[in-house]
């Protein structure tokens, strides 16, 4: 089986840090380049961050730079979302999606292939 499963969601104040990892199974995901999409209520989804295959580029929505830092782990089989000045209009639901077309990557729902179920990010005091 083919997956993807995201963690580290939760409930955080404003200012404050989260992680989400993406943990891929059933495929080795250095042959997949990684975005990170969020879909708040009532809202559209819309791309966040993502990583090429071999990690050398990253792309990030202007909402988020210099807040959010993607990464990955080939040893562990995991992409991370670093998120730190966490902002009320962070709050959604966030999603990792593998992409084996392409080398690079790019912030297109479209463009990827597997996702995960998602995991929960709400910023509230």
């Amino acid at each position: 089986q083919l997956q993807l499963v995201e963690s580290g969601g939760g409930l955080v104040q404003p200012g404050g840090s989260l992680r989400l990892s993406c943990a891929a199974s059933g495929f080795t995901l250095d042959y997949y380049a990684i975005g990170w999409f969020r879909q708040a209520p009532g809202k559209e989804r819309e791309g966040v961050s993502c990583i090429s295959r071999n990690g050398g580029s990253t792309n990030y929505a202007d909402s988020v730079k210099g807040r959010f830092t993607i990464s990955r782990d080939n040893v562990k089989n995991t992409v991370y979302l670093q998120m730190n000045s966490l902002k009320p209009e962070d709050t959604a639901a966030y999603y990792c999606a593998a992409d084996r077309r392409r080398a690079t990557c790019v912030m297109s729902q479209v463009s990827y292939d597997f996702w995960g179920q998602g995991t929960q990010v709400t910023v509230s005091s």
